[in-house]
């Protein structure tokens, strides 16, 4: 069985109870009243997430939404599932210790540029690090929205905010290289106007065991409009966006304008005209790779000004779940010694000062 791109389905969801309850999306619509600003990009991303939830198939009572500080934080107000409004930054710290105590519940992070890698940049790099089964949903404004607009961890260079009244000299991260730097085993990159490809990375996503990160590139329509724009626009679209998918050769652009990804005589991965290059030199996409450093090699195609900007699942691996460790670690100390609390606190580790 594989996803809409083209990715195997390991399981990402084995041990969450069932249901056989026909489910829609208004069973996963709170009684809460959603208050974003008219025409912010959560308002998709939510309607999406509450549309694909269905189709899993799973209790909502085994579903929890965890969120740090911002305003996508607000979104566990908005889903008839578990949730926690945590505090700026710690939610992915929060979100571990859920899916390492219970194996029973999908666990999903929901933030933003400025909450996950700023204060909270830490708790992202380790969880990631660690490989611990949660969904992480990154909406990336570009801004802080909630504090009134000044500039994030994501802001362009030049940009002039309310605390950068004279342009931002910070270098902004790429959380997709961040997140590979990290050894993510799931990293992937949506735009919130492109529904349909936000539901199938969001499938992808659930299905994957392990950590599974997704950037959103969401609109901030009071702080910092129109920073996607560029990758809405159809004539545009066409020929920056590169859709990766699984196992296929790597093209993009309109017809008679096409181009394609290959590899330079350094190794390094490059940008040509498909009708100037052979088909045998176009790259083919392998999100399986284990070597992180293609998929690294692909987030680093393009740059701020999103000429070109690549997305879709850049990594989909296996490799072992900080979850399924811990517990089976638990289960083998329990079964060989009884637990004893007075022999942990005066074990071998002491001594007399």
């Amino acid at each position: 069985m594989t996803t809409d791109l083209g990715l195997p389905t390991p399981g990402g969801l084995a041990g969450v109870p069932t249901t056989d309850e026909q489910q829609k999306a208004k069973d996963y619509k709170s009684d809460q009243e959603v208050r974003w600003c008219p025409g912010c990009g959560d308002y998709i991303v939510l309607n999406a997430v509450q549309s694909f939830l269905p189709s899993l198939g799973l209790k909502r009572e085994n579903i929890v939404f965890v969120s740090g500080i911002g305003c996508s934080s607000r979104f566990p107000y908005y889903m008839n599932t578990y949730g926690m409004h945590s505090i700026h930054g710690r939610a992915p710290a929060i979100a571990t210790g859920l899916a390492a105590s219970r194996e029973d519940l999908s666990v999903w992070v929901v933030t933003g540029d400025g909450d996950a890698l700023s204060i909270g940049g830490n708790h992202l790099i380790h969880a990631l690090r660690r490989n611990v089964n949660l969904k992480i949903l990154l909406f990336n404004n570009r801004i802080y929205g909630l504090t009134k607009g000044q500039y994030s961890p994501t802001s362009e260079v030049g940009k002039v905010t309310k605390s950068t009244p004279a342009g931002s000299v910070d270098h902004p991260f790429n959380p997709v290289s961040l997140a590979l730097g990290a050894e993510a085993s799931f990293v992937a990159r949506t735009l919130d106007s492109d529904r349909a490809h936000v539901t199938e990375t969001l499938q992808a996503a659930a299905e994957h065991r392990g950590s599974a990160l997704v950037e959103i590139y969401q609109n901030c329509p009071i702080f910092n409009d129109g920073a996607f724009d560029v990758l809405k626009d159809n004539d545009e679209k066409q020929r920056r966006i590169i859709p990766l998918r699984h196992g296929e050769p790597i093209v993009f652009g309109p017809e008679g304008e096409q181009r394609c990804v290959v590899r330079d005589d350094d190794g390094e991965l490059t940008i040509a005209k498909s009708s100037d290059v052979d088909s045998s030199a176009i790259v083919v996409h392998d999100a399986e790779r284990a070597d992180s450093s293609f998929a690294f090699a692909l987030s680093r195609l393009g740059g701020q000004d999103l000429d070109p900007t690549v997305t879709g699942v850049f990594r989909a691996t296996q490799r072992p779940v900080y979850d399924d460790l811990v517990r089976a670690q638990t289960a083998e100390a329990a079964q060989s010694s009884p637990p004893d609390l007075q022999s942990l606190l005066t074990g071998r580790d002491t001594w007399t000062i």
